[in-house]
């Protein structure tokens, strides 16, 4: 389907991966920021299907974030940070371009293993970077993967001190 579907990410970093699915996995419903067309943005409720090695990202049908993607694919998608502040999980964030599903067979079949009601529109991401955001004692640990650059880590202290970057 997509260079850097969901698929191409797991095989290339798969704890990072699992990581990033378990934070989704916690909470059905995620925020969604797509641009309307005149360039700003919206943010919305979407729920999120990791199957099938994509990442999908389904909707009502002629919604106005439909809507926003088929105009411009860009989005990002930030987990459900949870009933509190305290997040033991991190916080994760995703960015890419959504590509629609619009083979009416297809639409069917995934209706029925995930016994979504139709009608509905259907993207899956084309990943441009994946985030993963959390702490480790009194250091903020960011961890981001891009198909271009792979997974970096940086730490941040919560002093003066620059963030550091681990290697690889």
């Amino acid at each position: 389907m997509t260079t850097n579907n969901w698929a191409a990410f797991e095989a290339r970093e798969p704890e990072f991966a699992a990581t990033v699915r378990a934070r989704f996995a916690q909470y059905p419903h995620h925020v969604l920021a797509t641009l309307r067309s005149d360039g700003s943005p919206r943010l919305t409720g979407l729920n999120v299907e990791i199957r099938g090695g994509e990442l999908w990202l389904g909707m009502m049908q002629g919604s106005r974030k439909a809507r926003d993607l088929r105009r411009d694919p860009r989005f990002a998608l930030h987990s459900n940070p949870g009933p509190d502040e305290a997040m033991p999980d991190g916080d994760v964030r995703v960015s890419g371009r959504a590509i629609e599903l619009v083979d009416p067979p297809e639409l069917h079949r995934y209706a029925e293993e995930t016994e979504n009601p139709h009608p509905f529109d259907l993207f899956h991401a084309d990943l441009t970077e994946v985030v993963h955001v959390g702490v480790d004692g009194d250091e903020l640990v960011i961890r981001t993967w891009t198909p271009q650059g792979g997974l970096h880590t940086l730490r941040r202290g919560d002093d003066d001190e620059p963030p550091r970057e681990e290697p690889a």
